[in-house]
Parts: structure tokens; C-alpha cells; sequence
């Protein structure tokens, strides 16, 4: 996974500037945006459902092969419609994060387990450290040059998966011989309704539009108002990522001693990401802009291991890949919406797309309010 999120981290700065080629503009970057995320939307709790089925181990390699070849085509492209192509194929086969949740569910228990999202999240960090560093660097030889590169990184992460992963998944067999159909789709709207669950899904849909709003918002800010350089956007991701895989290195482990109850850490990250979000609608420069970003990056790297943590402690041992799919699903959703809201409200200002972001984050607060009283009750003796 920190070879799939370096990949990403290359071209997550590069994207917009490598577009703008080919007429895309900052209302059409969301449109492109969202169609991988309505791609991975799809396909994610299939994926999710094959791993249960036929393990994780070659789920991943699939969706890693998938991931080389939408790097191609994106490096290749000729024209706008060639670019969307890329990033809906990169859709279908982007369930790994869900496999790869599904992989530290099967392999842990307990607190070990919200540590081991951690480092899942970590990994990330990590991609988003020294992968735009990369493609700042790599993009003054061409700027298809580092899609080229993450093509590569990816196509390695499927031999290494080949070669060193085990399988983690002792329940294949059984959902093997099972006749019911590979994805039921009523189980999306059947599990927002279940209790703890579909409440964790539901702030992290709310957060991924934020933060998916914030992403057109800071790629748009960056190279329009800032008039940065691909490579000083790389080094400013580089620093978004290093304070978010800090936070989840050592932030998290020491806030899980001192506080021990996750929907409370999550009702401070949704606090103090909202705040730095709002205030940066209010900047027009680099420096305070981005102490806001750090300040919301550090705080917000605490979302996903929580979230989770949560899901996967309240759902059975043999839905992991099913209802992880599901919420990655509700994610993918968000990663609809965020978009095409920034694109739209990008017509008025760039500077509103960061209040929006904020706006979302505040409607999260009480339902993780909710979540936390909802935990409480059922981990009260005889609760």
C-alpha cells in the first residue's frame, strides 16, 4: 500500500497543471475527478465481496494491474475523452483500500487493530511525503513522466503482492460454496441504518466531501491564485503528508493511552479540521494558507484509522471485505459530490470552496456525537 499511495502521491499535484492541456479548467477538474469516484463507487463492494469469496491476495493484484494501466493511458492521453477513460478504469480496479482493510481485519483484534489502521493510514502518509516530491521533480523532464513512474511503482506493487503477501482470508472456502449472488445492492442502504456502523459511515461520507472539496479547492488555489510551480505544489503536499503520517505514527498510539475512546478522539479531529478549513477561506496568501492545510492535514489523518476501527469492530469476522466495500463505497460517493460542488461554487470563488468543505465537517460533529453515545450505551455492563 505505500507503493500504490506513493503512485498517487506523484500525480495528485500534477494532475490539474497536466490537464489544463487539454482544456480542462477548474469546473470540468471536478467532472474528472468524480468519474473515477463513481467508478469506484460501482465496483468497490464487488471487489470487497470477491475478496470475501476468493481471497485478498488476488484481489489486489488485479486491482494493482488495473491501476498500471490507467497510468498509461492517462500518460498517453491525446484528448480530454481519453483522460476520463483513464481514471474510470483506475475506478473499477481502486477497491485495494478496501481489500487491504479487510487484510489488517482479518489479521488483528482489538486495539492492535486501530493501530494497525494507523499504519494503514501511515502508508498513505508516507505516498503523500515523497510522492509529490517526486513528481515535482520528475515533471521538469515532461509532465507525463511521473505518470509513467507511478505506472511502474504500481505494476511492482502487484509483484511484490504476488510474491510476499499470504493470504489472509481463512473464510474463502466457505463463501465459495455459498450460492447467494456476489453483491446484494440493498446492503448500502441496509447498513447505513445499522447502529454504530451506519452512523461511522455516515460521518465519513460527510468528511469525504469535505474533503474532496478541499482537494479542487487546494489544486485551484495553488496554481490560480498562488501561481505555484508543479514542483513547489509537490513540496507543499510533501508536507501535508509528513504532519498526517506523524499524527498517525505518534499522535495516534499516545491519544489512544490518554483517552482510550475513539468517538471522542474523532469529535476532535472533526473540531479543529472544520476551524482550519473555515479560516482558510479567509487567506490570500502562502503562509497563512498553509498553516491552515497543516493544521487541518494533522488532525485530519485521525479520521480514517478511527472510523475504521469503529466499522470493523461492530460488523462479523466474515463481512469484512462486504461492509468495509460498502463504506468505502459511501466514501466514493462523497468523492462525487466534493467535486462537482467545488467545480460549481469555483464559478464565485475559490476562496468558498474551503467554507463549503467546513460546512460539511460541522453537519459530521453531531452525528459523531451520536456515534459516541450510541458506543457508550452498548459498552455499558448489561448495556
Amino acid at each position: 500500500m505505500i507503493i500504490n499511495a506513493l503512485g498517487f502521491g506523484i500525480i495528485v499535484p500534477l494532475i490539474y497543471p497536466f490537464t489544463k492541456q487539454f482544456g480542462i479548467n477548474a469546473h470540468t477538474l471536478g467532472l474528472l475527478i468524480a468519474s473515477f469516484s463513481i467508478a469506484q463507487f460501482i465496483a468497490t463492494p464487488i471487489l470487497g465481496s470477491l475478496s470475501d469469496k476468493y481471497g485478498r491476495k488476488p484481489i489486489l493484484i488485479i486491482c494493482l494491474i488495473g491501476t498500471t494501466i490507467s497510468f498509461i493511458l492517462f500518460a498517453e492521453a491525446r484528448s480530454a475523452m481519453m483522460l476520463f477513460i483513464a481514471r474510470i478504469l483506475d475506478g473499477i480496479t481502486g477497491g485495494n483500500i478496501s481489500v487491504a482493510q479487510a487484510v489488517i481485519s482479518d489479521s488483528t483484534k482489538g486495539e492492535e487493530r486501530t493501530k494497525a489502521f494507523g499504519y494503514l493510514g501511515a502508508s498513505f502518509g508516507v505516498g503523500f511525503i515523497l510522492g509529490p516530491l517526486l513528481g515535482g521533480v520528475l515533471s521538469e523532464i515532461s509532465l507525463a513522466t511521473p505518470f509513467y513512474f507511478s505506472a511502474g511503482l504500481a505494476a511492482l506493487g502487484a509483484l511484490l503482492t504476488f510474491f510476499f503477501l499470504k493470504e489472509t482470508n481463512q473464510n474463502r472456502e466457505i463463501h465459495q460454496n455459498n450460492k447467494k449472488q456476489l453483491f446484494d445492492f440493498s446492503v448500502p442502504f441496509k447498513s447505513i441504518r445499522r447502529p454504530i456502523v451506519g452512523l461511522a459511515i455516515l460521518v465519513g461520507f460527510l468528511m469525504a466531501v469535505a474533503q474532496f472539496s478541499m482537494i479542487i479547492g487546494f489544486q485551484t488555489f495553488n496554481v490560480d491564485v498562488l501561481k505555484l510551480s508543479p514542483l513547489y505544489i509537490g513540496l507543499f503536499f510533501t508536507g501535508f503528508g509528513a504532519v498526517g503520517i506523524t499524527m498517525q505514527l505518534a499522535g495516534l498510539p499516545w491519544l489512544l493511552k490518554k483517552l482510550k475512546v475513539k468517538p471522542l478522539i474523532l469529535i476532535i479531529s472533526l473540531s479543529v479540521t472544520s476551524v482550519a478549513l473555515f479560516t482558510a477561506g479567509f487567506t490570500h496568501s502562502l503562509t497563512p494558507f498553509a498553516i491552515c492545510l497543516m493544521v487541518y492535514g494533522l488532525f485530519n489523518a485521525l479520521r480514517d484509522p478511527m472510523l475504521n476501527s469503529i466499522i470493523s469492530e461492530n460488523i462479523h469476522a466474515d463481512e469484512q471485505g462486504h461492509i468495509l466495500g460498502v463504506n468505502q463505497s459511501y466514501l466514493s460517493i462523497g468523492q462525487i459530490i466534493g467535486p462537482l460542488i467545488a467545480g460549481f461554487i469555483s464559478f464565485y470563488s475559490i476562496n468558498y470552496i474551503f467554507f463549503a468543505a467546513a460546512v460539511f465537517i460541522f453537519i459530521a460533529l453531531p452525528v459523531s456525537f451520536r456515534l459516541y453515545k450510541q458506543l457508550t450505551v452498548k459498552n455499558l455492563p448489561n448495556g
